[in-house]
């Protein structure tokens, strides 16, 4: 059994087409491959936090998260952002769960090393493996909302590339990116070019003269760190074009594929 850990972030969950989640029933339906979404939803939480005049703000593409904020992000996190992915699965004719990374903890979490800047965002340090497999094993499609919990019931706020990245790690899981740009891009004599394949030394140099920046760095560190411990593949595609999930299922070059230097050595 091949699992496939598909973590969608917030800011293309809106605009994914319909043959996107019939792409995953066809995965699913075809035995050759498991999948587990993970998703995000930040530009919902970010949306209702302004409505309710809460004040937010992100430090290195992490939200700085209080006590006030994480009850919105849990409730729009695993209320209707989980709820609407596992619709439009069954929609798509397929079977899906939906679940928190607090139920069964799911994903258990510690705070960041960063908390007293980023308060109530926490990272993974055991993910519930065996609840993932039961909800496999009754035929469904994992549908995970980052959320954490630890041992005195604190909830923590999980970045979902962070989740998605752990989830894969304990599954031993491809690991798919879905976004709403190609790949990683590069700028080249004026034009922006597609990187095919990254490796570790280069995110890093990316990183610090800021071509990578905001929300895309938590996910290639998510990726190199995954890669570290045992994810056999890091792909990030554009969930936008029609086929790409099942032309990166079927192993085809597609997107940005994100390798350790000594694959490439």
């Amino acid at each position: 059994m091949k699992f496939m850990v598909i973590k969608c972030g917030g800011s293309v969950l809106e605009n994914l087409p319909k043959s996107f989640y019939e792409d995953i029933v066809s995965i699913h339906q075809s035995g050759e491959w498991i999948p587990i979404i993970v998703h995000g939803g930040g530009p919902l939480i970010t949306s209702l936090l302004k409505k309710l005049d809460v004040e937010t703000s992100f430090v290195n593409g992490l939200r700085v998260t209080s006590d006030q904020v994480l009850n919105i992000v849990e409730m729009v996190l695993s209320g209707s952002v989980n709820k609407k992915i596992v619709r439009n699965v069954i929609e798509a004719g397929g079977s899906a769960f939906g679940i928190s990374g607090v139920d069964g903890t799911l994903l258990k979490a510690k705070p960041n090393k960063d908390a007293e800047i980023l308060g109530f965002v926490g990272d993974v340090v055991e993910v519930n493996h065996h609840m993932i497999k039961g909800i496999i094993n009754d035929g469904y499609i994992p549908i995970i909302s980052p959320v954490g919990i630890d041992e005195q019931g604190q909830r923590y706020n999980i970045n979902g590339d962070v989740a998605a990245s752990a989830i894969a790690k304990a599954l031993e899981a491809n690991l798919c990116f879905i976004s709403d740009i190609p790949g990683i891009l590069v700028e080249k004599n004026g034009q922006k070019i597609k990187l095919s394949k990254i490796s570790r030394m280069k995110v890093e140099e990316l990183i610090e003269n800021q071509t990578i920046w905001g929300g895309m760095i938590p996910k290639v560190k998510a990726a190199i760190d995954g890669l570290a411990h045992n994810i056999p593949e890091v792909g990030i595609i554009n969930g936008l074009k029609e086929n790409s999930l099942l032309d990166y299922s079927n192993g085809k070059e597609i997107g940005t594929k994100i390798v350790l230097e000594e694959e490439i050595a």
